[in-house]
């Protein structure tokens, strides 16, 4: 992916997508899902300026997993994948112990 880095008090998120099946085995089509509210931090602008003309740091990093409203941020694709671009205070909060998916096989 080519780096892309927004602009102020704006992040890049891409979705963390939820398990496609229910706890009683039902498959889901992707018709009857909705997207999830909760992604990955890819890259973050470098802060919001304030009235004194300071720049103050974003609460968010790069690799943090945030939960953030259902309409929150402008959806964009870049290099053929989806990502969503939006301002720090569109997101939730962050999720702390929130372990990444892993492909199965990666800790041998």
């Amino acid at each position: 992916m080519a780096k892309f880095t927004p602009l102020h008090d704006r992040i890049l998120v891409r979705r963390v997508e939820e398990a496609e099946t229910t706890r009683g085995g039902i498959i889901l089509p992707d018709t009857a899902k909705e997207k999830p509210q909760e992604g990955e931090v890819i890259s973050v602008g470098k802060g919001k300026i304030n009235e004194e003309g300071k720049v103050r740091p974003l609460d968010v990093k790069e690799g943090d997993r945030i939960l953030f409203g259902k309409y929150s941020g402008t959806e964009i694709k870049l290099d053929g994948e989806e990502f969503i671009i939006m301002r720090e205070e569109e997101v939730l909060g962050i999720l702390s112990g929130a372990a990444k998916k892993e492909t199965a096989g990666a800790r041998r």
